[in-house]
C-alpha cells in the first residue's frame, strides 16, 4: 500500500473506529472464509449481553470473495444471522449451479476426445467453462435491494468489489455507499475506484477466473471494456477498505501456506518433475498470488511508527492508523482438493483427466472448482477451527468482551 493511500485516506473525522472485513478470491477455496465468519457469529453471540448486529460497517471483497461480500451485504441488515445464512448459502451449492461445461457426447467415452472438445470450446469462447448457472444463482440468492437497505438504513456504510480491465490494464475498485454521488474516486497508477450501485455483473466480472471462465463488458469511463478476476494485478488489496474509512481491518485469504507435498515431499524423498497438473495448478495459483502478506505487514509498519511519535506529533499528521488482522489457512488446501477430485462433475472430470491434469498435484486446479459438499465442509470446518484458535485476537479487533 502506498504512503499516498494512507495520507489521502487519514483525512477522515474522528468518531466511531470503523470495522472492515476483506475477503480474498479463490473460487470453491474461498469456502474457508465462509467457516471464519461462521466461527465469529458465535463468537460474538457468545459474549455477556453482546448485541446481534453486523460488526462490519465496510465490506471489500474479490473474484469468489466478491460475492461472499456481495451475500453479506445483502443480509447485513439482519444482524448476525447473516454469517448463518451465507453458509446455508455454500451448504446448497453445487458445481453445477456456477459453472457448466458443453462437450460432444461422444467425450463421456473417451478421455481424449474430451480433451478435444475442451480445447476447441475455450478456442471459441476464450474460456474452457460456461458459467452462466452462476449468473442465474446469484439473481436468486443475492438481493440488490437488500444491499441498498443496508446502506441506507444501517449498518453497513460501503461496500467495495474489484475486477481487473483485459481492455485496459487497470484493476478496477465498484465502490457502492448510500450516497455514491457525493464521494470522490481515488486513482493511482494502475488502479482506479468508481462509485455506483453494484450489479449481478460486477460480481460476475469480479469472480472469471482467467482461462476457466470468459470475460465480462462493464462500462467504465463512458465505455465498455471486458473484465476478469480481481484477483489479477491486485498489489494493494487493503488500499479500498482503507480508502473508505476502516480503522481496524480483518482480511481472510485462501493462500496457500506450503506446497512442497506436491513436488518432492520430504526433504530426503526424491525430487521429481513437476506435473502437467501440478503446472496447471500453478499457473492458475499465481493468478491469486495476492500480495496480501506485503500489504498487510506494510500497514502494520506504518501503524507501529504512528504510535512511536510523540502523542503531540501525530495529532497534527494527516495520519490515521490502522490495526490490521489476517487469517489463513493452516492447512494446504491443494491438499484437501485432492483427496475430492472425485467429486467433480463427470464431464469436467473427463476433460481435465484427458489433458492429465488431475494427477500429481492436479488438486490445485481442482481446489478452484469443487464447489461440491465434501470439499466445501471441509474448508467450513477449517475456517472455524483456525477461526476458533485466534478467538482472542478476534474478539479484540471487533472491540467485544473478551472475558
Amino acid at each position: 500500500m502506498s504512503l499516498s493511500t494512507i495520507i489521502n485516506a487519514g483525512l477522515v473525522q474522528p468518531g466511531t473506529p470503523k470495522h472492515a472485513l476483506v475477503l480474498m478470491g479463490g473460487g470453491a477455496r474461498t469456502a474457508y472464509q465462509v467457516g471464519v465468519l461462521k466461527a465469529i457469529g458465535a463468537m460474538l453471540r457468545r459474549q455477556p449481553g453482546a448485541p446481534s448486529v453486523f460488526p462490519f460497517e465496510v465490506l471489500v471483497g474479490t473474484s469468489a470473495g466478491a460475492i461472499n461480500i456481495a451475500y453479506l451485504a445483502s443480509a447485513a441488515s439482519h444482524g448476525l444471522p447473516a454469517f448463518d445464512q451465507l453458509a446455508g448459502f455454500w451448504d446448497r451449492l453445487r458445481s453445477v449451479d456456477v459453472y457448466t461445461l458443453n462437450l460432444h457426447r461422444w467425450s463421456r467415452f473417451n478421455r481424449f476426445i474430451a480433451a478435444v472438445s475442451l480445447l476447441r470450446t475455450a478456442r471459441r469462447s476464450g474460456a474452457i467453462l460456461d458459467n452462466t448457472p452462476l449468473v442465474d444463482t446469484l439473481h436468486r440468492a443475492i438481493s440488490l435491494q437488500g444491499i441498498d437497505d443496508s446502506l441506507v438504513n444501517g449498518p453497513l456504510d460501503a461496500v467495495a468489489v474489484t475486477a481487473s480491465s483485459y481492455s485496459s490494464g487497470v484493476h478496477w475498485t465498484f465502490c457502492h455507499t448510500a450516497r455514491d454521488s457525493r464521494h470522490e474516486p481515488w486513482n493511482r497508477p494502475g488502479r482506479r475506484a468508481e462509485f455506483q450501485p453494484l450489479t449481478i455483473e460486477h460480481l460476475i466480472a469480479s469472480s472469471a477466473i482467467p482461462f476457466l471462465f470468459p470475460a465480462a463488458p462493464l462500462w467504465v469511463d463512458n465505455r465498455r471494456e471486458f473484465f476478469g478476476d480481481g484477483s489479477m494485478r491486485q498489489v494493494s488489496p487493503l488500499s479500498p477498505a482503507v480508502h473508505l474509512g476502516a480503522h481496524k481491518v480483518l482480511v481472510v485469504g485462501v493462500g496457500q501456506p506450503q506446497r512442497s507435498g506436491f513436488v518432492g515431499g520430504a526433504p530426503d524423498a526424491v525430487v521429481r518433475d513437476p506435473s502437467l497438473g501440478f503446472i496447471a495448478g500453478h499457473a492458475v495459483a499465481s493468478v491469486f498470488h495476492d500480495t496480501l502478506q506485503a500489504d498487510v505487514e506494510q500497514v502494520q509498519r506504518l501503524t507501529r511508527t504512528l504510535k512511536q511519535l510523540p502523542r503531540e506529533v501525530a495529532a497534527v499528521l494527516p495520519y490515521r492508523s490502522v490495526e490490521v488482522l489476517a487469517i489463513q489457512p493452516s492447512q494446504s488446501l491443494d491438499a484437501i482438493a485432492q483427496a475430492h477430485t472425485h467429486e467433480l462433475p463427470a464431464p469436467v472430470r473427463r476433460a481435465l483427466g484427458g489433458l492429465g491434469v488431475l494427477k500429481g498435484g492436479g488438486g490445485s486446479l481442482a481446489s478452484y472448482l469443487l464447489f461440491e459438499p465434501g470439499f466445501v465442509q471441509a474448508l467450513v470446518a477449517l475456517g472455524e477451527q483456525d477461526a476458533f484458535a485466534r478467538k482472542q485476537e478476534l474478539l479484540a479487533l471487533l472491540g467485544a468482551a473478551t472475558a
